[in-house]
């Protein structure tokens, strides 16, 4: 490490001890979060990359083929941290499909002796051990997971138990407050959801007028957190937000199509969930009040836009 650099880190340690913040302070100097997106500082460029500042972690490798153009010591860089296959600690401009803390439907690719490998976007497999796994995994088969840093190896590892990972915090969740959605499986009622990486949710089927798939991620909207706390999502807002919104929409969409629009209150649900992502009862709603507000005239096939006499 520079002498300026360490001096600089002494005179820190020092003023945090002073306030009771040496653990705060240090964490912040030196923590590099492994399996997580970091920022850091380009320390040297060699020919077969350049290496960062990771603090307490010493000098870390970015290999020459995920360095970005132009960059100079002195830079910032953000970059993912893990091990490579040698368990050496690397940085990657590469995005992985899981980062530690949270959960993703994954390819196995790999199954032998010791656990199974996961497809992860990374050039090393994601490792499950056997003492992880809710069942065998089966080479070729997807599974849910949720990545985690192994604390007697120090390793990023996964897990198929995801259970154990979720609800384990209290859901204090706003009505339509928006959160991400990643589609869990198919139910007798709908679909569960992983709500934010921490919840179980659940989308009720008729709230629904799109085609899901198994681990696909979207935005969603909390509608109730019931006394169980189980938690009930949408794909839209509910209540008078969401008809203000659409207001604007239908009203941008006939002003492109020359005054008139072929999807009334009497279209299919799911050609005005295809075109405005909303439910019939909402696209209806919006409707009515731009015919109260006199802004539109509503027909069989169509709504037109009034002409201003």
């Amino acid at each position: 490490m520079h002498a300026p650099l360490e001096l600089c880190k002494k005179k820190i340690d020092s003023f945090c001890s002073a306030l009771g913040l040496h653990y705060l302070c240090k964490k912040e100097i030196d923590m590099v979060e492994i399996g997580r997106y970091n920022t850091l500082t380009v320390i040297k460029t060699v020919d077969f990359g350049v290496y960062l500042d990771g603090g307490e972690r010493g000098e870390i490798l970015m290999p020459k083929e995920y360095v970005p153009d132009n960059i100079n010591p002195g830079d910032e860089v953000d970059v993912f941290i893990y091990f490579d296959s040698e368990d050496r600690i690397v940085a990657t401009t590469e995005e992985p499909r899981v980062k530690v803390g949270e959960f993703a439907y994954l390819k196995t690719v790999a199954v032998n002796r010791i656990g199974a490998f996961m497809d992860w976007g990374l050039r090393k497999d994601l490792f499950v051990p056997f003492r992880e796994q809710r069942e065998p995994l089966v080479e070729g088969r997807s599974y849910w997971v949720y990545a985690y840093v192994d604390k007697s190896s120090d390793r990023i590892v996964a897990s198929t138990k995801i259970d154990k990972y979720l609800d384990q915090v209290f859901p204090d969740y706003e009505l339509n407050q928006e959160v991400e959605l990643l589609v869990a499986r198919k139910t007798d009622l709908g679909y569960a959801v992983i709500i934010n990486h921490a919840h179980w949710g659940l989308l009720y089927e008729n709230q629904v007028f799109q085609v899901l798939k198994i681990g696909q991620r979207l935005k969603g909207y909390v509608q109730k957190v019931r006394e169980d706390d189980k938690i009930d999502v949408a794909l839209q807002p509910t209540g008078y937000g969401k008809v203000e919104n659409l207001l604007d929409q239908i009203l941008e969409r006939l002003k492109d199509y020359d005054g008139i629009l072929d999807i009334s209150d009497k279209s299919d649900p799911e050609e005005i969930y295809r075109v405005f992502g909303c439910s019939k009862k909402t696209y209806k709603k919006a409707l009515g009040t731009l015919y109260k507000q006199g802004y539109i005239e509503i027909e069989d096939r169509e709504v037109r836009l009034k002409v201003e006499e």
